[in-house]
């Protein structure tokens, strides 16, 4: 039984561009509770710098860019990836890390994109909805922790609110009277509450 027991499971989450090998995301996990005066603890951020983390970008894209697999094992970490349209997506995670529940993040991070942005998941639509984008790995990823890994539930939590919930709104009257009377109803009430005591 493993004596560092935790839930930190997640290094790095990574959306790369295939054509040009831009970055459109990429997140890097530390662990959120690291031993004090450790740096070289389970779960501490191999690539602290922008410079080492895109020299691993480069190296990741290279072996992975003919891979047929979905697997690999590069640099001493688990990395499990998919291919959509013109971009790979990828999920980081310790050497000992269990590849099945990565690969689990990956297809979630995969289909929750494709329900978000109708099955347009390529570098273009993922730059101009970067938000829901941002938003889906925060709903599936919070600190290296796995929160989510069910697509529709993650695509639910971050889509936009109907527009028939928006037309409720329209009838509240934000103008300087409308406030007025907002606050008079407020004072009335807080005197009744009062009175009542």
């Amino acid at each position: 039984m493993p004596t560092n027991m935790s839930l930190f499971s997640v290094n790095a989450i990574l959306i790369l561009s295939t054509d040009d090998r831009s970055r459109i995301l990429t997140k890097y996990y530390s662990a959120p509770h690291a031993p004090p005066g450790s740096t070289n603890h389970p779960g501490a951020n191999p690539y602290p710098s922008v410079k080492e983390q895109k020299v691993f970008e480069k190296g990741l894209l290279e072996k992975t860019n003919k891979q047929t697999s979905d697997v690999i094992l590069y640099d001493g970490r688990v990395v499990v990836f998919k291919m959509e349209g013109d971009v790979m997506l990828y999920v980081v995670g310790g050497g000992d890390e269990n590849e099945i529940m990565l690969f689990g993040v990956v297809l979630a991070l995969r289909d929750a994109l494709a329900i978000l942005l109708k099955n347009s998941t390529d570098k273009r639509t993922l730059v101009e909805n970067y938000d829901l984008v941002s938003l889906a790995i925060d709903e599936i990823i919070d600190d290296g922790i796995i929160l989510e890994t069910d697509p529709v539930v993650v695509a639910s939590r971050v889509s936009k609110p109907p527009t028939q919930d928006i037309t409720s709104v329209k009838n509240i009257d934000l103008s300087e009277q409308g406030l007025m009377n907002a606050w008079e109803f407020g004072k009335l009430k807080l005197a009744e509450r009062m009175r009542q005591l």
